[in-house]
């Protein structure tokens, strides 16, 4: 179909661009009716340009767009080239002191939490850097976009609200000027024109209904049928099933298909087929039909094409106004005019309302485009801010339904504006006293809310997902609300007052619906069968509970305005309780006589519930009478007298004896939902307005009433009247022997009762209930919660309430009851409660949880213990209540309350008749404490004349009333303290007695008889004397006891070793071989150490014993026993890597014998180092095979290890592994004859080995070329030349068992297999080369992290490490003996041609391009296959040493080539030493050789100095390779760090200390070796310059630099935009730490094929860049993700840290973040140690969530 089209389009396009813009704009100003002549253009070239076929041009479609229908406008609108109208328009113009730049989606928001007035006040990076809020506290957050800068916006800021660049622009004359005169006035009339004929028609066909018919006056002449499916985006329907639908609907493929979903969740829409009406409309029907199953179908619609091209024109426009309105204020004003005009029609006619009640029916790219004018137009204008704020607010309800009927998200609804409008606070203000705005709100609210009782109160049924969805739309007009209150008025007028008000009923109506909802009533028998609904009704009270607090501090601003609510907060009240004594009926209490009148009722029988915010907003408004003082100025404005206080109290007495009937277990059939319900009740996000306003609700009622009668009703509403009413009830109640439960519940319901009882005398640190100010209520609640442990920051802060702005005023009283302790490289900073705090602990503080309570209680004895206090926990001392409250403390002296105590302490003294508690005892002893210390605040604070009316003293010390005279209080006490069933409250008893003493000595030393007093205190003193000597009697005791046993028991074993000598012999023995197996053996400390050559140090064979983790059986290791293996694991690595982007394209035909210096990927082996019998590992593995079988037929969890691939987990730690390595003695030892004859030298033995390999070569060719005659055969052979005692023939027998065997071809193939990602295949001839390579790149890698972290090369390496590298190397050397001898052969013979060339090798890469280790090592484990074959009595030795030195020359050939010869100024002065001339002189020789390519010669110095260092790495690696090959010690001087070791390196390696020697000694074949090394080709295109070689030594890779603050990073992923689809912004952008590489993970549109797999943009980067393993930082997350392959993958902490040492992932906290370097420094580490993998193992053991991950999607 495309290529119909394409000639025609090219046709049109050519005549479309005939037509001058000049011209069109021309005809247009002659013209008369100049909409008609604008709107024939648009009819005519519209359709022309946009919509030519199935797939858009967005390019060419914008070109010929700007050109025909845009240019006109702006030539119009200038009146001359609108290149040179527009610049000077805005010259004219005076820049905006308003940013108003608008956020993208992910961009950086930063907000300052001292001088924003609330929350939504954002400032973006550039203006954020530039202010002075940088150096503030702020916070910062990713932006969901939508929301714009708020810099210059003066109402938004306390102090600073410029930026430095706007800052600049601020005008002079404070008094806003018409923007407008800086235009002419032709300018002014041009532009009213065109802005109104094209914002109209932007708005007629945006809002347009009709699918085929365009309005009147665009439609054509003629007329082509073309129609397009169109598939609108909602929230319903996931990506899968619109892709699934889509293949089907329009069949293409699954790559199309995601590329439609992609645009459609993007745009909002997009057409999916293109052609006539019947083709378009069977893909609809196909749609629908595979959509509307479970939910409403995909919305799709079948458009003319032409209304399309208009609607895309349309959005085109908007875009435009908003870019030429950036131009002056001027034209934006005239474009706020045009859109604010009131049609004909009247009301809601004005454009900018047909768009905005139009929102839900447009689609999502319309609406963001309209969005986004009207936020760069009329939220930038002030004038017309305010005008557009009373249309927003008279639309609100329509606005707001709207909303929540349609599906679209939140930041895609023009309601989402709200909050652009309503936190202006002027704007706000105006709102609620023009347009009532509080009230629109609320009674908006509540018409969503339709479902009532016969109360009337909300009922919420069932939570089924949809209303779920309503009701989480319908909380964002609470927000609304928010946002309205949040800024508080300063001064008052009568209107604000008024409208207030009326908001104020609006919102008690709401509450009243609140009152008494979801009520509950006990189960009994059975337990509750369907869990009620209460989630809803707790979710509105959270939301409103800011609200709540937000309405009190208005209300406390103005005393009219808190007169008047408090009076109809309590009309309501009083409406709620209508019927308060109808069919409850009255009763009489009467205890110690005093009685009262109240009604039966029993919060266990009737119907309770939890909600009361009604009482609970009158409580709050109480205490603001107190706290204002108003109560006091006041008071015959105030119904005071009229309050009821039974009333007032009666509904929070109930909600508190629900929770402690829950507490006691009363109420366990009402299931789980109840259970909920009280947590909630108490917890954080809601105790403000629920728990802490009810207890605050009875501190009032019992301020205004006879404690007496309060404790009698207190009594019966818990239910425990019949107990204390009735003189022996206990112990009648205990003789009978009654149900268990009920003694329990009675128990707990006394606590309760008690502990409430405490919380109302102790609880006066709100403000206006005690004399306190809101920084001590803080103060309390953090020394409470330290109290309990030490915490981090984060925990402290989520343990505070929130206020509205999201503060706790944590950090302004932090310091002065805590100290902050730095964290480690892991865990997070702490807080510790200052020692001093300790004694404002209060261990019955309301908010403790039950096990807060008592974590603090023990924390706190424990402090006391250790500073050797006595651990009493006395109540703290309390500050004054306020006048209003005052009367609350007699509650402690009351009749009553003496009563409840004395009978408990009577229970206590008698304790085997009663049940009682201790912890009923212990409440007991606080309360007398809190009494106490009340009375001698009392008598600190009289004055002379007034008399004490608390004497709490005198009557403790009275006994009982007759008839039963029962002992007093203080009496009992004393009994009480030498009761040795209670002696954890002895201190505490005591205290109260010391107490006792001390006020009653205050009172008497005003009267005369002080003797009795003393006396008194002389017996507790002595008594306590008597009680220290007695228990340091019977420590003394025990002490002694204790090491009469210990030295029993050592006598006991010391018989057991005698009798057992021989036994414990040998184990001495074993445990001296083992630890002597590899370490510095005392036999050979004294010589010089030489690790290999003839000269080798004999080390006598140790034997080594080593235990099977498996069947605990003991072996020792022998070259002919079963094999024993250590868990090994293989991986590809990329961690020394200097080219990232080489790349194996066929790895099946891939030679991987020369490793290039840039090692772009080595294969390395780890293990744990966890030895196993190789037939136990081999039945182990089996068994996790079939249960990996078996789980697949059950279920497809992932496990964290990969069968398939050959992984397991290492029986014993749990580290994944992938193959095994097995155990061998040194392998040399096995095949070295001994050294008879003289050895040769370097150059004989290069001749020697060249002839041998000839002779190979030869006979390789005679078996491949099949000879008839086979005489011929041996006549060859003589006439070859043999060389002396070389025996090709010979094939030496394998000396190992046939176990070790296999294991060698087990571990080997392994290695190939990971090493080059093919199929196992043990026959294949790579297979001795990977085994070799993975041996040379894990020492270098290990050589790497040693010289990285400066430890010496043979300090005391992890024993995991040294167990590892030592099997490794010994397999290794191994290896050959179960390889093909004629392989290993061959390649040995292209391994030493590449040093020493012979003609028959060719292609070999050139010395700049071989790694020289991996030569090294591959050349001596290959050696032993040529030598076992030759008997003229070459050592292996010597060829070991031979080969060293070969590669060593090489090595420093390749360094002196490659070495950058920049002169250091500092030029030594000292005389050339002979290494320096030495070096000269073979500079020069490479001078000479290169001809002359080389540079010119530097100084000897300077090059020995290059050659040193260059050759270090080299070296210690090849002390390590040599010191696992044979087994010698390594020198005591290496093991040091310190120096640079160079000699002692060339000692132990059987070097000269002047390496140059080499090429002296062996002058005449070196100077052969070094003209073949440099003749060669690549050399020379080196030289030249015309390619790279490596230089060495080889920098070490670190990770990226990461920026020190994590706003940097944040703003550099915002930049970042897809790759794929074209411009859009990322959603997760994600950093690859190794290279850098910014990607866009987790999304559709990058997703790449790998392995015939669809794979996430970070899987496919770790194949590329980390060989399968990758590191990568999610920025807008703040968390580091570790990836190995396709199916591993876990998260790991990021190295970033807030001020208090913790980090943020999921920036949810948005404190400024910090780059903790020693956090970095590790995740680099865990990466040079090739730990990633493992690391992720046992993150997927640990937690099995991140195994159900699809980590290849990331």
């Amino acid at each position: 179909m495309a290529s119909e089209l394409e000639p025609e389009v090219q046709a049109i396009d050519r005549s479309l661009l005939e037509c001058s813009a000049e011209e069109t704009a021309g005809k247009w100003l002659q013209a008369t009716d100049l909409t008609r002549e604008v709107y024939q253009h648009l009819a005519h070239y519209v359709p022309k340009i946009y919509c030519r076929g199935p797939n858009p041009f967005p390019q060419k479609e914008d070109m010929l767009a700007q050109h025909l229908l845009l240019g006109p406008m702006e030539w119009y609108l200038c009146g001359e080239d609108p290149a040179f109208g527009f610049p000077k328009l805005e010259q004219a113009n005076k820049p905006s002191h308003l940013c108003g730049r608008v956020f993208k989606v992910g961009e950086p928001t930063y907000s300052c939490r001292d001088c924003a007035v609330d929350p939504t006040c954002v400032l973006c990076m550039e203006c954020f850097l530039g202010s002075i809020h940088r150096d503030h506290r702020y916070r910062m957050t990713t932006s969901g976009g939508g929301g714009f800068c708020d810099c210059g916006d003066t109402e938004a800021w306390k102090e600073g609200p410029y930026c430095q660049k706007h800052e600049l622009n601020t005008p002079e004359i404070e008094e806003e000027e018409d923007p407008l005169v800086h235009l002419s006035e032709d300018v002014i009339a041009r532009t009213y024109n065109i802005f109104a004929i094209m914002f109209r028609y932007a708005v007629e066909i945006l809002t347009w209904e009709k699918e085929s018919e365009l309005p009147a006056d665009l439609e054509m002449v003629e007329k082509n049928d073309t129609y397009y499916c169109m598939l609108f985006n909602d929230e319903v329907h996931t990506y899968e099933q619109v892709i699934y639908t889509l293949q089907k609907a329009v069949n293409c493929t699954q790559k199309e298909a995601i590329g439609f979903a992609t645009t459609v969740d993007r745009d909002g829409r997009r057409s999916v087929r293109y052609g006539d009406f019947q083709h378009c409309e069977q893909a609809k029907s196909v749609i629908v039909r595979n959509t509307s199953r479970q939910t409403k179908p995909l919305k799709v619609q079948v458009m003319h094409s032409s209304i399309v091209a208009h609607q895309n024109f349309g959005l085109k426009l908007l875009s435009w106004l908003g870019s030429i309105i950036g131009y002056s204020d001027g034209l934006r004003r005239i474009l706020c005019q045009v859109g604010l005009q009131e049609g004909p029609d009247g009301e809601n006619s004005s454009l900018v309302d047909r768009l905005m009640l139009n929102d839900s029916k447009l689609w999502k790219g319309a609406r963001s485009v309209y969005h986004q004018l009207f936020m760069s137009s009329l939220l930038m204008d002030l004038k017309y801010k305010k005008l557009f704020a009373v249309r927003f607010a008279k639309n609100y309800e329509r606005l707001q339904s709207d909303y929540v009927t349609d599906d679209h998200d939140r930041e895609f609804s023009i309601a989402d504006l709200s909050v652009q409008i309503f936190t202006v606070p002027s704007l706000a203000r105006m709102l609620i006293t023009q347009e009532n705005l509080m009230t629109i709100i609320i009674k908006a609210f509540m018409g969503h809310l339709r479902h009532r009782d016969a109360q009337g109160r909300f009922q919420f049924e069932r939570y089924t997902a949809l209303q779920a969805f309503k009701f989480r739309r319908v909380q964002s007009l609470i927000l609304d609300l928010k946002y309205v209150l949040i800024s508080k008025p300063t001064e008052w007028t009568d209107d604000l007052r008024q409208k207030f008000l009326e908001g104020f009923d609006a919102f008690l109506e709401l509450l009243k619906c609140m009152q008494g909802m979801d009520p509950i009533t006990r189960q009994v028998g059975q337990h509750i069968e369907m869990e009620p609904e209460w989630e809803a009704a707790f979710t509105l009270q959270m939301k409103l509970t800011h609200v709540i607090s937000m309405m009190q501090d208005w209300c406390a601003l103005d005393e009219k305005v808190l007169i008047e609510a408090y009076k109809k907060c309590l009309a309501v009240l009083m409406q709620c309780h209508g019927g308060f004594t109808d069919g409850e009926q009255p009763i009489t209490l009467s205890i110690c006589g005093h009685s009262v009148e109240t009604i039966r009722y029993c919060v266990s029988q009737e119907k309770v519930s939890i909600h009361l915010p009604v009482s609970r907003l009158l409580a709050g408004l109480h205490v603001l009478l107190s706290k204002s003082e108003v109560a006091y100025k006041f008071p015959e404005l105030l119904p005071l007298s009229e309050l009821s206080p039974p009333m007032l109290i009666e509904h929070p007495l109930r909600c508190l004896v629900l929770c402690a009937q829950v507490h006691a277990g009363m109420w366990r059939r009402n299931g789980f939902s109840l259970v909920n319900q009280i947590y909630y009740y108490h917890n954080v996000k809601c105790r403000r307005e629920m728990f802490d306003k009810d207890i605050v609700m009875l501190q009032t009622g019992v301020s205004m009433m006879d404690p007496n009668h309060f404790l009698m009703i207190m009594l019966s509403r818990f239910e425990l009247y019949q107990i204390f009413s009735t003189p022996d009830y206990g112990k009648r109640f205990s003789s009978e022997i009654t149900h268990k439960d009920v003694v329990q519940q009675n128990n707990t319901l006394i606590e309760e009762m008690l502990y409430l009882i405490i919380m109302l005398v102790g609880e006066r640190f709100s403000p206006g209930v005690g004399q306190v100010n809101a920084t001590d209520e803080i103060k309390r609640e953090i020394i409470h919660q330290l109290s309990i442990k030490p915490m981090a920051h984060s925990e402290l802060v989520k343990s505070l309430p929130e206020d509205e702005n999201k503060e706790t005023g944590m950090e302004s009283v932090i310091e002065a009851v805590a100290h902050f302790k730095k964290p480690g490289l892991t865990g997070r900073g702490m807080y510790e409660l200052k020692p001093e705090c300790a004694k404002e602990f209060n261990l019955y503080f309301y908010h403790f949880s039950r096990a807060e309570q008592s974590k603090a209680e023990e924390a706190q004895r424990k402090l006391k213990r250790q500073n050797r206090e006595d651990t009493a926990l006395p109540p703290p001392v309390l500050p004054p209540f306020c006048p209003l409250f005052a009367s609350l403390v007699n509650i402690l002296q009351s009749d009553v309350m003496l009563c409840i105590m004395r009978t408990i302490l009577q229970w206590a003294v008698e304790h085997n008749g009663y049940a009682w508690s201790e912890s009923m005892l212990q409440r007991v002893l606080h309360l007398i404490g809190m009494a106490l210390q009340e009375e001698k605040q009392h008598l600190d604070s009289v004055t002379e004349e007034h008399v004490v009316t608390f004497t709490f003293t005198q009557k403790i010390s009275k006994p009982g009333e007759a008839p039963n005279n029962s002992p007093s209080i203080l009496a009992m006490l004393e009994t009480l303290q030498n009761a040795p069933y209670l002696d954890v409250h002895k201190d505490m008893i005591r205290w109260i007695l010391k107490t006792f003493n001390a006020i009653k000595k205050r009172r008497e030393s005003s009267s005369t008889s002080p003797v009795a007093e003393t006396e008194g205190t002389i017996m507790e003193e002595s008594s306590r004397d008597k009680d220290k000597a007695e228990r340091k009697r019977k420590a003394e005791i025990a002490r002694l006891r204790r090491e009469k046993i210990m030295a029993q028991m050592s006598e006991m074993q010391r018989h057991f070793i005698d009798e057992n000598k021989e036994l414990f012999q040998q184990t001495l023995e074993l445990d001296a071989s083992a630890s002597a197996v590899l370490d510095n053996s005392p036999v050979v400390s004294d010589m010089t150490l030489t690790a290999l050559g003839p000269a080798q140090t004999q080390v006598p064979e140790q034997r080594q014993f080593v235990t099977c983790i498996l069947c605990q059986e003991e072996q020792e290791v022998k070259v002919e026993s079963k094999a024993m293996v250590l868990a090994a694991f293989v991986q590809r690595s990329t961690v020394l890597s200097k080219n990232r982007s080489k790349f194996i394209h066929d790895p099946e035909k891939y030679d991987p014998l020369f490793m290039h210096p840039d090692l772009s990927c080595g294969t390395h082996t780890g293990s744990c180092g966890h030895i196993m019998h190789a037939h136990c590992w081999q039945r182990y593995f089996d068994s996790v095979q079939a249960k990996e079988q078996r789980r697949q037929q059950r279920l497809r969890l992932h496990t964290s290890y990969d069968v398939e691939n050959g992984e397991f987990l290492c029986p014993l730690c749990e580290c994944l592994s992938n193959t095994v390595i097995p155990l061998l003695l040194p392998p040399r030892n096995i095949f070295n004859g001994l050294n008879i004859s003289d050895q040769p030298k370097l150059t004989q033995w290069i001749r020697t080995i060249s002839q041998q390999i000839k002779a190979l070569q030869v006979l390789r060719k005679e078996e491949s070329t099949p000879n008839t005659a086979s005489s011929k055969n041996s006549e060859n052979m003589d006439e070859l030349q043999l060389p002396e005692g070389f025996r090709p023939d010979f094939h030496p027998k394998n000396p190992y068992s046939e176990s070790i065997k296999e294991m060698l071809t087990t571990f080997g193939t392994a290695t190939f297999k990971v090493g080059l990602k093919v199929h196992p295949n043990e026959e294949d001839p790579r297979v001795p080369i990977m085994c070799w390579g993975s041996c040379a790149y894990t020492i270098q890698s290990i050589e790497r992290i040693l010289s990285d972290e400066d430890k010496p090369l043979f300090g005391p390496l992890p024993c995991r490490l040294d167990d590892c590298l030592r099997s490794l190397t010994r397999f290794a050397a191994a290896h050959w003996t179960v390889a093909s001898l004629s392989v290993v052969q061959t390649h040995f013979c292209k391994l030493f041609a590449s040093l020493v060339p012979d003609d028959s090798h060719g292609d070999l890469p050139c010395i700049l391009d071989i790694d020289m280790f991996h030569l090294l090592v591959g050349l001596v484990l290959a050696f032993p296959a040529l030598q076992c074959q030759d008997f003229s009595g070459i050592s292996l030795g010597t060829g070991d040493l031979h080969i060293f030195h070969l590669v060593t020359m090489a090595h420093i050939v390749q360094i002196l080539l490659t070495s950058c010869t920049e002169e250091n100024g500092m030029e030594q002065e000292n005389p050339a030493g002979e290494e320096e001339s030495a070096v000269l002189a073979l500079y020069k020789t490479l001078h000479q050789c290169t001809g002359s390519a080389l540079k010119e010669t530097p100084s000897g110095w300077h090059l020995w100095r290059n050659v040193k260092n260059g050759i270090m790495p080299f070296l210690k690696c090849s002390a390590l390779f040599f010191h696992y090959l044979n087994g010698v010690p390594s020198p005591p001087e290496i093991q040091v760090s310190g120096t640079s070791h160079f000699e002692h390196l060339c000692n132990y390696l059987s070097l000269p200390n002047n390496l140059i020697c080499l090429f002296q000694e062996n002058s005449e074949i070196t100077k052969l070796l070094i003209e073949s090394w440099c003749h060669h080709i690549e050399v020379k295109r080196y030289l030249e310059g015309e390619r790279d070689a490596i230089s060495y030594p080889r920098e070490s890779n670190k990770l990226i630099d990461l920026p020190e603050d994590y706003s940097s990073l944040i703003n550099q992923a915002s930049n970042f935009s897809c790759p794929k689809s074209g411009g859009d912004k990322s959603r997760a952008p994600t950093l690859c730490l190794v290279c850098g590489t910014l990607l866009c993970s987790q999304s559709y549109c990058c997703q790449t094929e790998l392995e015939g797999e669809d794979v996430g943009a970070c899987t496919a980067h770790t194949y590329s860049c980390g060989s399968g393993v990758g590191i990568f930082l999610r920025v807008r997350e703040c968390q580091v993700l570790f990836l190995a392959g396709k199916t591993k993958g876990c998260f790991y902490s990021p190295p970033y840290l807030d001020d208090y040492g913790e980090t943020d992932q999921g920036l949810r906290r948005g404190n400024p973040l910090h780059l903790c370097k020693e956090r970095f420094k590790k995740i680099q580490k865990l990466w040079h140690q090739h730990s990633i993998t493992e690391e992720i193992g046992h993150a997927q053991e640990a937690n099995q969530t991140l195994v159900g991950i699809d980590w290849q999607h990331l």
